[in-house]
């Protein structure tokens, strides 16, 4: 989407440093972040480098524009009460109710499979991230070691788990035949992945509708991680809960 338009027709030894720089600065410039795309063509060429098909690296000899650190402003635990109270009924209350609980990122919560949730035990395993690949859904690793992780699940969370299992098995019901069964947890209503962009505008159009201040769904990873810690939850536990890698 972003290399391949602007850089793609460069043979590969021919690519020099200048056409890095101006391809980040023009993506600087129109408002998206250039990090992760220069970390993505810095790691294809350091794969070249390694198979002797380029003589060096010229991802590494240019800069990416720095863009300043957006202030993260999690719900508080008040906007938190209103929030969940006012999507009572939801066809997707349980999924942020996972999130805000449990603190998944999107694509961990969206790939959660019924087989990882256990209901006797009250625990829910991470164990896949749903991402769109070339146009189609799959499941994938986790982002790093640490993501891989069991979780016990709140009272309240789970009892939004329990109702969610059977409004789906309505849906199933319904749907019949066009019903897509791929034992994941949060579906469409015909049983299909959700689009984390689908996903996102919902959620905002949510807030909207309740008065809260706009957020990002990965903003409720980081209201999670605040309710934890005002709870007095010790930092390393949270660290744990929430499947990062360092304390940090």
């Amino acid at each position: 989407k972003h290399l391949i338009p602007v850089i793609g027709r460069i043979p590969v030894r021919m690519l020099a440093p200048q056409h890095v720089q101006r391809l980040l600065n023009n993506k600087y410039a129109a408002g998206l972040r250039p990090k992760p795309i220069h970390g993505v063509l810095s790691n294809a060429l350091n794969q070249a480098f390694k198979f002797g098909i380029v003589p060096r690296n010229v991802a590494t000899m240019v800069t990416s524009p720095r863009i300043s650190a957006r202030e993260i402003e999690p719900l508080s635990p008040n906007q938190v009460r209103v929030f969940l109270s006012s999507i009572k009924g939801h066809r997707l209350e349980a999924l942020y109710s996972v999130a805000i609980a449990l603190g998944l990122r999107q694509g961990e919560a969206l790939g959660l499979r019924w087989e990882d949730v256990d209901f006797s035990a009250g625990t829910l395993r991470v164990r896949n991230a749903l991402q769109r690949i070339d146009g189609k859904f799959q499941l994938v690793e986790p982002k790093t070691r640490r993501s891989r992780r069991t979780l016990y699940v709140p009272g309240m969370t789970l009892a939004a788990l329990r109702e969610h299992r059977q409004h789906q098995l309505q849906e199933r019901l319904v749907a019949g035949t066009q019903w897509s069964d791929n034992g994941l947890v949060f579906t469409t209503p015909t049983g299909t992945p959700i689009d984390s962009v689908n996903l996102t505008r919902s959620f905002k159009r949510l807030l909207a509708e309740i008065g809260l201040p706009e957020q990002r769904f990965h903003d409720l990873r980081h209201c999670c991680a605040t309710l934890l810690l005002v709870q007095g939850v010790p930092a390393r536990v949270v660290m744990e809960i929430l499947g990062h890698s360092q304390i940090a």
